[in-house]
């Protein structure tokens, strides 16, 4: 059971094409073997997690975590964060927000409303490389974590 987080995507939610890249750089420069999928919304990334819309025909995996910005369009990661909390079929994929919000009041409300770690981004590509290798070590390497399937 241990090996199949390995062959979990990780599901990044993150509207910014450069924060989308380096994020991907550094997953490769860590070696992370878990492949990458990105939403742009909140709305995408509930469509993903549901299998609906441009994601119902494909065979969509149950993410090892989810990396969630904060401020994106059409559905912010304040509200998709509450929806996938409140949802008995979604609220054990642990959620990292990883998000440029410093501010206090995200913060708690982030954790209030189930987060599972809260990270402000790195302003530097050498910061984001040891922030996912930290990621990869706990979130990957260290605990054990539901599957699909196991209640």
């Amino acid at each position: 059971m241990a090996e199949k987080h390995l062959l979990a995507p990780i599901l990044m939610a993150e509207d910014d094409p450069d924060d989308q890249l380096i994020t991907r750089k550094a997953l490769e420069e860590n070696r992370v073997a878990n492949p990458l999928v990105i939403v742009e919304n909140g709305e995408l990334l509930l469509d993903y997690l549901h299998r609906r819309g441009k994601f119902a025909q494909e065979a969509s995996v149950t993410p090892c975590f989810i990396l969630l910005d904060l401020n994106m369009p059409r559905m912010d990661g304040r509200e998709a964060l509450k929806l996938i909390k409140q949802d008995p079929a979604l609220k054990k994929i642990p959620v990292v927000v990883l998000t440029t919000s410093k501010a206090e009041e995200d913060i708690l409300k982030s954790y209030n409303t189930g987060a599972n770690s809260y990270i402000t981004k790195p302003v530097t590509f050498a910061g984001l490389v040891g922030v996912i290798r930290s990621l990869k070590n706990y979130w990957l390497e260290i605990v054990d974590l539901p599957f699909e399937g196991e209640d």
